[in-house]
């Protein structure tokens, strides 16, 4: 199951029994999914929503709270819905129903945002009208780079009404417009998980958290795995152009050259893409990784000197410009 139906399917069958967060919940549910229309001068509520366990909640508490009842209607998907859609429509005593969610104000005017008692309600309040709003029109990605939790909002009124009641949580979200919607979104991924729990989506945010660490782990493995890969790559390199530096070293100093330096030297010829510690192993006797390290750079220190000596190109007159990078 992805993860937005899932929390949603998650929220729909939440116990919910404080009164106050019940209204709350509807007049989000109601603002961000529905709207107010006008059929033959009466005013009709009407609530679309993408699952038929968020319909049936809504439709039980309008009956249970205001103790309206209200019809369902399935919408079969075509084109890029696919799915379908289930509308919630009040048409007795619709005017009603809308002046005591909020969803119309005292003069009989659509209320743009969510209504005064929602946003001056407290955090229980601020959490149900999340969690109305995530139903109506909410989405959770996977974790990841662009992980994000979002509620489309009906206008940007509504949006930062939500980010508002974000606030309220403590929990950072921003509003903004894309294509010409409005959008609130939390990015970040603590900010996520804490909007679940607030939510009341537990399962869901265990498997949200599931996910995240996994993705987590797998991107520092590939990390360490690219890092590691750079190295050998840099070192093995490096052994090539000191074995190249080696040799000319040869040819400049030939049998001038004392037999500690020629041996260092003829361990590098040898196993050129051998580490210096690997080296060290290889001499007889043993050497330290500096031992080793010590008597290439003299080596070729003194080759380098007597090039300059005699005017000939030095060690590093044959390697190529990346190599001298190294």
């Amino acid at each position: 199951m992805a993860l937005t139906a899932q929390v949603k399917d998650e929220l729909a069958r939440l116990q919910v029994d404080k009164t106050s967060c019940r209204k709350s919940e509807v007049a989000a549910m109601l603002r961000f999914a529905g709207g107010l229309h006008i059929i033959s001068g009466r005013v009709v509520i009407e609530a679309e929503l993408d699952t038929a366990a968020a319909a049936r909640r809504l439709r039980q508490a309008i009956a249970e709270v205001y103790g309206h009842q209200s019809e369902l209607i399935v919408v079969s998907g075509a084109g890029i819905r696919r799915g379908n859609r289930y509308v919630v429509r009040v048409v007795k005593d619709g005017e009603s129903l809308a002046r005591q969610t909020g969803l119309l104000d005292n003069r009989g005017r659509p209320v743009r945002g969510l209504p005064p008692q929602v946003v001056a309600a407290g955090i229980p309040e601020a959490e149900a009208a999340w969690r109305g709003a995530f139903l109506a029109h909410g989405s959770l990605t996977e974790p990841g780079r662009s992980s994000s939790l979002e509620v489309t909002c009906p206008g940007p009124e509504a949006a930062l009404a939500l980010v508002g009641a974000a606030r309220r949580m403590q929990i950072p979200a921003k509003a903004r417009e894309v294509r010409g919607i409005d959008r609130v979104v939390i990015r970040d991924g603590d900010a996520i998980s804490a909007m679940l729990a607030r939510l009341g989506a537990r399962e869901a945010l265990q498997v949200w958290e599931e996910r995240r660490v996994r993705r987590e782990v797998r991107g520092t493995a590939n990390r360490l795995a690219n890092f590691d890969d750079a190295n050998l790559r840099r070192s093995a390199r490096a052994a090539v152009a000191a074995g190249a530096r080696v040799e000319r070293a040869f040819e400049i100093l030939g049998a001038d050259l004392p037999e500690h330096l020629r041996q260092a030297g003829e361990l590098r010829l040898a196993h050129k893409e051998a580490s210096l510690e690997e080296l060290g192993k290889l001499a007889d006797p043993p050497l330290t990784k500096d031992a080793v390290a010590g008597r290439i750079r003299r080596l070729l220190a003194t080759a380098d000197k007597r090039a300059q000596e005699l005017g000939i190109p030095d060690t590093e007159a044959g390697l190529s410009p990346d190599l001298l990078d190294l």
